[in-house]
């Protein structure tokens, strides 16, 4: 399977474990490509993204729709095995939830980050809170990922992704670059697929969004609970947190809780296998 990576490495030679970031739904490895990716490399992390199969210019487009949530943790698997060392990984919202079965089946990483992640309950909770919360962008919403993808529009999809402080000619430019999500994903992350109790040691960090449509604080809490781990909420943020105008104060707090594990002399695998 031809998976695109996209990588931005330190300038000078580090100890520092690689990062490997999974986007979310609707996406691509192009999402980190703006801020994060460069940012983790100036601070000495070789900086990896991968689009998950079906997206970017990843194999699979002709299959999209029947991926299943399995096949997109195995792309990741394929892409950790390629590194120099067991990566920490970031992974955002769908991203968030693969990161989580690829641990849950006991994978090596050194950290995890999850950022508006799907809860380990699944996507129930946060259906019921997005459709009472704003019916008609539900509604859209759903209409654009089980219809057609012209029932999307830029104003929608700000509405949907972004904060206010987001300008209109960045998300025109960033909604050129979304596409359609697997079906049979979805219904694994409803239900079919969850991930099960934790039985993995491993430093684990989980971040939301004040403002987020999906996954409102409640659910951010859920899952850091989860895991027996903490959240931090950014209070003037939306779902989108890597291309945010704050986006700088997310990729800071995760460094700072980087460096506060030391993993610069522990770059090893923590997976209690």
């Amino acid at each position: 399977m031809k998976l695109e990576v996209i990588n931005c490495l330190p300038k000078i030679q580090s100890s520092r474990p690689p990062v490997l970031f999974v986007h979310g739904a609707f996406s691509g490895a192009w999402c980190w490509n703006e801020y994060f990716l460069p940012y983790f490399a100036q601070q000495g992390y070789p900086a990896y993204a991968l689009s998950l199969r079906g997206h970017g210019n990843s194999a699979g487009a002709e299959k999209l729709h029947w991926i299943s949530l399995a096949d997109y943790v195995a792309d990741v698997v394929a892409v950790s095995q390629q590194l120099s060392a067991p990566p920490i990984l970031i992974g955002h919202s769908m991203g968030g939830m693969v990161v989580q079965k690829y641990l849950a089946a006991g994978y090596p990483a050194t950290a995890a980050v999850l950022l508006a992640p799907v809860p380990p309950s699944g996507l129930g909770a946060s259906s019921y809170y997005f459709a009472w919360t704003h019916p008609l962008l539900f509604w859209q919403f759903n209409l654009m990922h089980y219809v057609s993808l012209r029932f999307a529009t830029p104003q929608m999809m700000k509405q949907v992704l972004f904060s206010d402080t987001v300008s209109d000619s960045q998300v025109q430019q960033y909604f050129a670059l979304m596409q359609g999500e697997s079906y049979r994903v979805m219904i694994d992350m409803l239900w079919l697929d969850l991930p099960p109790q934790p039985h993995f040691m491993l430093p684990l960090l989980v971040l939301g969004a004040k403002h987020d449509v999906f996954f409102p604080p409640s659910l951010i809490e859920e899952t850091a609970k989860f895991y027996g781990t903490q959240s931090y909420l950014f209070p003037q943020m939306a779902h989108l947190m890597m291309l945010d105008t704050h986006w700088q104060q997310v990729a800071a707090k995760i460094l700072s809780w980087l460096e506060e594990l030391h993993l610069v002399s522990e770059n090893r695998q923590l997976i209690d296998r």
